[in-house]
Formats: C-alpha cells, structure tokens, sequence
C-alpha cells in the first residue's frame, strides 16, 4: 500500500483524539496493573486485577479507578500524536521511491518513534504512577494500623491518607531536583518503549496489510482496529519485564519493609532474587487488556481520518 501522505496538523489530531478515547477506556484497567507490578512480597493487598478493582471501589469510590487521569488525559494527546506522527515521518524518509519497506526499516521506524515519544512519556508515567498507587500504599498502612490494634491494648490512632495532586508532586519535584526529577526513570521508559515501538509498529503494518483487497485502499476500520489490538498486546507483554521495572523505578513512595532500588541493574537483581523471574510477568495481562483496545482505537481514528475531516470543513464553514 502507498502510505497516503497525511498532514502534520492532521496526525497530531489524529493521535491526540485517539489517545484521549483510548485513556478513557482503559484507565481502571491500567491503575490496576500499576498496584499489582508495584506490590512486593510481604504485605499483598491484591490478588488479582479484579480483585484490585473491586477493593479500589469499597476503599475509595467509583472515581478511585481514575486516580491519576487527568495528568493522563492532559499528556496523553501529545505523547500519542508525537508516537504515531514520528512513525509515519520515519517510515516516509526511510522507503525509496515509495516503495515497501524491508522489516528493518520498518523496524528502525518504530525505534525512532519509541525514543521521540519518551520526551512526554517519561513525566507523564512518573506523576501517573504517584497517583494510582497512593491508594494501594495508604491501604496497606491502614491495615497494618488495624493488626496494631488488635495486637494491643492502646487504641491506634487511624491512618489518614493524605491526598495529593499531580501540580503539587510536580513542583516539589522541581523543586528539590529539577527538571531531572520528572525524567527520574528515562533509561527504564527507553528500554520499555523503543522495543515496544520496533515489535509494534511493523507487526501491524503487515496485519493491517493482510485484510487490503486492494493496495491502493486502506483497510476495513475492523481489519484496523483488530491489527492494533493484536499487535499491542503482544508488545506489550514482549516489554512486560521493563515496563514492571520502570514502574518500581519511577514510584516515590513505599510500602511497608518494600525494597528501594537504586537504577535498572539493582532493581533487576532484586526482584529476580527476592520475588523471582515470575515476578517480572507482574500485571502483564492487565497491560495487554489496556493497550490492546487503546491501540486498536488509535489506530482506528488515525486510520479513519477525522482530523482530516474536520480540518476540510474549516474552509466550509469559515465561507
């Protein structure tokens, strides 16, 4: 197929519209993966993703599975458009002619991507990850306040969880480090996301391929978002272990007697040698329940064109 040359303005449209349905979708689904890959042995307050949902819900409400998501929803247009634009900007200076590319450029394709979009990806996953784990952690301290209690004759006093926003662990961040606080965790976000773009991006080029009739047309809009689903959730399990190592990296807080690691290597070392290889399968299926549909619908709404859309109509309406 002869990539059809879509404007820049129009992807980055594209991808923000696709990024913030997809977000929307899925976002109970990722804050359970986050607790589930951050809880370590010892002190497990969740056995499962329904299990983390439904104690989500009586601990702390309905919106409680969407802790975290405005940070998501605010960052995830720009990180989303520069993903799949930078894709299609690799893919167009790297065929000849317009000719199909060799798997390897395509791959290299998807590697320019993947390291494009770590510029947003890597604060935006940082102050995610503060948030949808403050539950986990304010429960289990909860718990251990309660087994205090029934352990000894004086009343414990209960433990308030103490709220914070994402502006405000964003300007204690800058504050005591830097612009380098937010991008605490980048070499972990490159492992994790440069290999999910170079398995990504080629497999669904050629999924996506599989239900052409003709090389001139695009595919059906099913063919499109089952070629997403499929691709992203084998990249995403394939990245499994790095995204279970950049989530521990980039936590700020712990729970009781939980392991701090001091960059990939140790952190690697810890868990292989304290909760075992399993553990860097922690939340897998969670994550390809999350990035299946969000990639599916990226793809989708990128595919389909409604900036494309919306942007011809401007002529329209302004005569």
């Amino acid at each position: 197929m002869a990539d059809k040359q879509i404007s820049l303005p129009a992807k980055l449209i594209n991808g923000g519209i696709a990024g913030l349905i997809g977000v929307t979708c899925v976002f109970p689904i990722d804050l359970a993966k986050t607790r589930l890959q951050n809880q370590q042995n010892g002190q497990r307050m969740y056995t499962s993703m329904s299990d983390c949902l439904i104690k989500t819900i009586r601990s702390e409400g309905y919106f409680g599975m969407y802790r975290g998501a405005a940070v998501n929803l605010t960052l995830v247009t720009p990180e989303k458009a520069i993903k799949l634009a930078a894709n299609d900007f690799f893919r167009h200076h790297l065929s000849k002619d317009g000719k199909k590319l060799t798997l390897l450029r395509e791959m290299l394709a998807g590697c320019g991507a993947g390291t494009c979009q770590v510029i947003v990806t890597t604060p935006m996953e940082m102050l995610k990850i503060q948030l949808q784990d403050a539950g986990r952690i304010a429960a289990q301290k909860k718990l251990m306040a309660a087994q205090a209690q029934l352990s000894s004759s004086s009343a414990a006093e209960p433990v308030m969880e103490r709220r914070t926003t994402a502006t405000q662990i964003t300007r204690e961040l800058l504050r005591s480090k830097g612009i380098a606080g937010l991008y605490k965790g980048l070499g972990a976000t490159l492992l994790r996301d440069v290999p999910f773009s170079i398995v990504y991006f080629p497999l669904f080029a050629n999924l996506n391929k599989l239900g052409q009739k003709d090389p001139n047309v695009k595919a059906p809009f099913y063919v499109s978002f089952l070629s997403g689903c499929v691709a992203g959730s084998t990249a995403a399990v394939a990245v499994n272990p790095c995204d279970v190592i950049k989530t521990r990296l980039q936590s700020l807080q712990r729970g009781v007697n939980e392991d701090t690691y001091s960059g990939i290597l140790d952190c690697t070392k810890k868990i292989w040698q304290k909760e075992g290889p399993m553990a860097f399968l922690k939340g897998a299926y969670c994550r390809a329940l999350v990035i299946a549909p969000l990639f599916g619908i990226a793809q989708v709404v990128y595919f389909i064109g409604i900036a494309e859309f919306l942007l011809d109509m401007l002529p329209k309406h302004r005569a």
